[in-house]
């Protein structure tokens, strides 16, 4: 039984994303665990399986993406995300669709850089302030004890 070249189709993989740490798990990496309700939970490396394990709350947990969206170090609420949400509508090829689409998606990606920049920026702010207190308030304690080192001293004969 023979294919014709046409007849070939070219199966995707699924990126996944890791139930603890939110990165990216490629098809063959990593490891999936399904709980007895059916739920299944995907971990990106043993890092992250053993924390799920030992019940730790990934918001608490320093190194992961919850941590950083709940403590304001990234950007948790934009409309670029809508673009990343998982759709398992299926849709019947359209060339013109998929072009629009993979244009989108690249403008998308433009404009969520340049909200992280500016969100970076706005967070980096006060920062930039306070080394300078910190500065001034340095020199200011240098050049007191600069003072007192160069006090004239008395020379007992």
């Amino acid at each position: 039984h023979r294919r014709r070249a046409d007849d070939q189709t070219t199966a995707t993989m699924r990126v996944g994303k890791c139930f603890f740490c939110s990165s990216p798990v490629y098809p063959g990496h990593g490891i999936a665990f399904a709980r007895n309700d059916a739920k299944l939970f995907q971990f990106c490396r043993s890092k992250c399986h053993k924390n799920f394990n030992l019940k730790r709350n990934p918001r608490k947990v320093r190194w992961t993406k919850a941590f950083r969206k709940v403590r304001g170090k990234e950007m948790t609420v934009d409309t670029t995300f809508e673009m990343e949400k998982r759709r398992n509508r299926p849709l019947k090829y359209d060339r013109e669709l998929v072009g629009t689409t993979l244009r989108a998606m690249q403008r998308a990606a433009e404009v969520q850089e340049k909200r992280a920049l500016i969100h970076y920026k706005n967070r980096m702010a006060g920062h930039k302030k306070e080394a300078v207190k910190r500065a001034r308030a340095e020199i200011a304690a240098n050049v007191v004890d600069d003072d007192a080192s160069e006090a004239p001293v008395e020379q007992v004969a």
